[in-house]
């Protein structure tokens, strides 16, 4: 079994592919263009547990691609996860190695995936809150 984590950000995305003993099987930064995310992830596909994305506030197009692609993605909530103290490593590629430890480990903290048909008024609720404010 192997799982996936990605690191996602405004312009490109950080993939990280571990095994069950968690060893880097594949780490690369790639453009936000979900067939490069597609065509890396691709030789692993039949072995994936999951794909776990940080939720951060474009992954809209992510998610949705690579679920139709028929890919298993969790979306890790980021503000339920707590990083060890001390950690010898960070960065990009330490951030989606460690989501996907998570997932191996079965401690994700998981967000909700909201229906395509229901973000738009989500969206604009959530707009409406901030203008409020």
């Amino acid at each position: 079994m192997k799982y996936c984590g990605i690191d996602l950000h405004s312009n490109n995305s950080v993939v990280v592919v571990s095994d069950e003993e968690d060893r880097m099987v594949l780490q690369k930064r790639l453009p936000n263009d979900l067939s490069l995310i597609r065509s890396a992830l691709e030789p692993h596909r039949e072995e994936l547990a999951g794909v776990v994305i940080e939720s951060t506030y474009n992954w809209y197009w992510l998610v949705d691609g690579l679920m139709d692609a028929g890919y298993r993605v969790h979306l890790a909530h980021p503000s339920a996860i707590k990083k060890y103290e001390g950690l010898k490593y960070s960065g990009d590629f330490a951030d989606a190695r460690y989501l996907g430890h998570l997932l191996r480990l079965g401690l994700l903290a998981e967000g909700y995936i909201y229906p395509r048909a229901e973000r738009g008024a989500r969206d604009l609720a959530r707009k409406r809150m901030q203008l409020v404010r």
